[in-house]
This record gives structure tokens, sequence and C-alpha cells, in this order.
């Protein structure tokens, strides 16, 4: 390992790179700007970025909608977390374990495929709405890529590594604990941060299918039926969730590449 791929990200690269994401950015709402205002696009059906921005800031003194926000916040991190706290245990199991894992495959390979919102009508049926419905299909829709990325990192543990630690008299809880876990935790962690995506656009998507209680998903859902449609409203509660789902992805990218430098030092030698 070199030193050279230790070392830390220089902050020009750092004000390089997020330069060139904000001028994406200012190019995208100019091109928005330009298409409503030009009328190429009706402005009812696409309003200016000048007209959604503002309309997000002043939703953001809205009582209303902050109770909107944090219902929603705190749907997405209960199933976030209660999703890690079932995937993590289940992945070490069946990747540690090939007769159970050989076992179980068809069921997970069953139940993997099936999209959490086509399972609104039953869960709600069995558990009601509100924030149980919500937390459920969470749970169910980030629980896979936590649970895969878990058994994918545990197959790619050094057997060398594994062996060693037998060799000293150390049980396979041991082995698994000092060993497969640390080295799979760089995986772990890029499966949580999938699962935080997939849990906020499962949240958003329950809110405005079940179109009940509060919610950012129940607030575009209004907006939407409302005559005529609140497209302001409506494109405001896009641009919050969007932004709020961007921020949560690069804290999670820098806390991942600060915690496990080791690991993509490891993986920029083998590119």
């Amino acid at each position: 390992m070199s030193a050279q791929s230790l070392a830390p990200v220089r902050p020009a690269a750092i004000a390089t790179r997020w330069s060139r994401r904000a001028a994406g950015v200012f190019a995208f709402a100019a091109l928005i700007e330009l298409l409503s205002r030009t009328g190429l696009v009706d402005p009812e059906i696409l309003p200016p970025a000048t007209e959604i921005v503002g309309r997000a800031m002043t939703l953001v003194s809205d009582p209303a909608f902050r109770a909107h926000a944090l219902t929603s916040l705190l749907a997405w991190a209960i199933g976030l977390g209660l999703a890690t706290a079932l995937a993590v245990p289940l992945g070490l199991l069946l990747g540690s374990v090939p007769v159970i894992d050989a076992a179980t495959r068809s069921v997970v390979e069953f139940l993997r495929p099936i999209p959490s919102v086509a399972l609104i009508p039953l869960v709600a049926l069995v558990i009601g709405t509100g924030l149980q419905l919500r937390v459920t299909l969470v749970v169910y829709a980030s629980l896979w890529p936590i649970l895969y990325n878990t058994m994918y990192g545990l197959r790619g543990v050094d057997p060398v590594a594994k062996e060693s630690l037998r060799s000293y008299g150390f049980g396979p809880l041991s082995v698994l604990l000092r060993v497969s876990l640390p080295s799979s935790a760089p995986f772990i962690t890029t499966g949580f941060r999938l699962a935080a995506g997939v849990a906020l656009i499962l949240t958003v998507s329950t809110e405005i299918v079940a179109g009940r209680g509060e919610g950012i998903g129940v607030f575009i859902f209004f907006a939407g039926i409302a005559v005529p449609a609140r497209m302001a409203d409506i494109l405001a509660g896009v641009f919050w969730v969007g932004l709020f789902g961007v921020l949560v992805n690069a804290l999670l990218v820098a806390g991942e590449r600060r915690a496990f430098r080791w690991h993509h030092a490891r993986l920029g030698e083998q590119g």
C-alpha cells in the first residue's frame, strides 16, 4: 500500500468537484426557468425555477409543512434503523453458515423482487395505516441492500486471516467478531447508504399512495388533487426531499471514506 494512496483528498480537488456539481445544478435550474418563461412549457405544469425555490423557502416557515417533514423523517429514521438491526445479524448468519444460506435462498430470492408499494393494501389491512404502515414498508425495502452487502462482505474476507486466528485457538464467534465483521464493515456501510436512499423513496411514495395522515408525501398528494393543481407546492416538496437525500448521501460518503480509508486505498491499488 503506497503512501500516495493513503493521502487525503486535497481541498482544491474537493472545491473543484463541488463547483462542477453546483454548475450542473444551476444549469438545470436555468433550463427550467427558460422553458417556463418562454412558454415552451406551460408554466402551470412547470413553474419557473425561481418560483419553485421561492415557494420552498416559504414552506420552511409554515408550521404545517414542518409537521409533515418531521413525520416523514421519523418514519424514515425508524424504518432505516430497524432494517439495519435486522439485516446485519441476518446477513452475518447467512454469510457465515452456508447450510442456512442454502436452505433460505429460495425464500429470500422470492421475497426480494416484490415491490414494497405493491404491499401497501396488504400491510394496511393487517396493521393499519399511519406511521406503522410507513415504517413496515421502509423496513422491508431497506432490508435487502444491507443484507446482501453484508453477505457479500463476508464472502470477501481473507481466508488466511481467519485461519490464522483459528490456529491460535479462537472459536467461530471470535473469528466472526475479530476478523469477518471488521473486514466486511465497509460493505455494510455501503449497503446502509444505499438503503437510506431507498428508505426515503419508500417513505414519500407510501405517503403519496396512502394519502392519509401527515408527511411530505401527503402534502404532495393533496397539492396534486387540488383544483387547479398546486404545481409550485408539489415541486417545492420534491425539492426538499431531493435536497435531504443529497445531503444524507454526501454525509454518509464522507463518513465512509474517513472511517474506512484503508479500504478505499486498497480499491485504488486494485484499480
